[in-house]
């Protein structure tokens, strides 16, 4: 039986404009499953980016519940709230974050740094080779592709062994094909068992996912298996090189 990893019930959040209340959220019930690959998807003000934000325990609905791996997390204090997050949670952000002065070694160690943990320096290398940067370590984000940037975000955000994996827009920067690049790091990560949620406009991105929810109005429309994933490295496989056609 599969483990319960995001429960929420009657999600509710509000936000007060002057003298509107805006309904971000509207009594929403979700429940996101261990090892689930799962698209965030809808137009600007549907609630997708404050869903997010929930789940990734940056901000607390106004009412109904919401479980992280069992935990009510709306009634912890701040600190806690900060605890949670940098033991459960990794974050990929679309302009991905990085120290731009700071080595992707130590860019990835820093979650191992808030967290006073051990071996960071072995813990961030092993997380850089797990998305193929092993050569890159010493490299500042100026002397890295975009694509590659977002790998050291991707390690970054796995070096602490998090349940769940957030990307919020994590292929908006990048072309086509580096895009498929960062689709396939994510899809080995479910493969090995991580859970991953991602928000997105895009469609093709969103069929690599297993599962998409489409919010609209502060609620959820559509909540949808995808029956075939797009596997991202035979989208590869079969994709002209861009770069070895412009040098021919």
């Amino acid at each position: 039986m599969s483990k319960e990893i995001i429960r929420g019930e009657h999600l509710t959040k509000k936000y007060v404009m002057g003298d509107q209340v805006v309904h971000a959220l509207r009594e929403i019930n979700v429940t996101i499953e261990e090892g689930e690959f799962v698209a965030i998807m809808g137009p600007s003000g549907s609630g997708k980016s404050t869903f997010m934000n929930l789940i990734g325990c940056l901000d607390r609905p106004t009412s109904g519940t919401f479980l992280l791996d069992g935990q009510a997390v709306a009634q912890m204090s701040d600190n806690q709230l900060a605890e949670i997050r940098n033991r459960y949670i990794g974050f990929v952000f679309q302009n991905f974050n990085l120290l731009p002065r700071t080595s992707a070694l130590k860019n990835v160690e820093l979650p191992l740094v808030y967290a006073g943990a051990r071996n960071r320096s072995e813990r961030a290398k092993a997380a850089l080779e797990q998305v193929g940067l092993g050569q890159r370590m010493d490299h500042t984000p100026a002397m890295l592709s975009g694509g590659q940037q977002q790998r050291v975000a991707i390690a970054r955000a796995i070096v602490n062994n998090p349940m769940v994996i957030l990307g919020d827009e994590p292929t908006g920067n990048l072309d086509s094909r580096t895009s498929e690049e960062i689709m396939a790091v994510f899809q080995d990560l479910n493969r090995e068992g991580k859970t991953v949620i991602i928000v997105t406009h895009e469609e093709e991105i969103a069929n690599h996912c297993k599962r998409i929810i489409r919010f609209k109005d502060g609620l959820i429309r559509v909540d949808e298996r995808v029956p075939n994933p797009v596997d991202a490295r035979q989208v590869l496989d079969n994709m002209p090189n861009l770069d070895e056609l412009v040098s021919a």
